[in-house]
């Protein structure tokens, strides 16, 4: 288990956990990440820029700060697209 900041770029990834607070859950339960969705982290801006995640689950996504993506605690799962 590690932490979206700690994952690879371009490999399927489910949320195990969301640390932190009700209110980060409740944010990114709103723009749609859940546990267990399968995501995928496009890109990570450079010098603390966001981080670009994909939603595999829904097809949705969305640029996501380092401190809320620090909270989010994927492991790498088999490629099933």
């Amino acid at each position: 288990m590690m932490s979206l900041l700690q994952a690879p770029k371009g490999k399927p990834l489910k949320i195990v956990t969301i640390l932190g607070g009700e209110g980060v859950r409740r944010r990114l339960f709103a723009l749609g990440f859940h546990k267990d969705d399968l995501i995928e982290v496009n890109a990570q801006g450079i010098l603390r820029g966001p981080v670009l995640i994909k939603n595999l689950s829904a097809d949705t996504s969305v640029a996501l700060g380092r401190g809320v993506a620090q909270k989010i605690m994927v492991e790498i799962v088999a490629d099933e697209r």
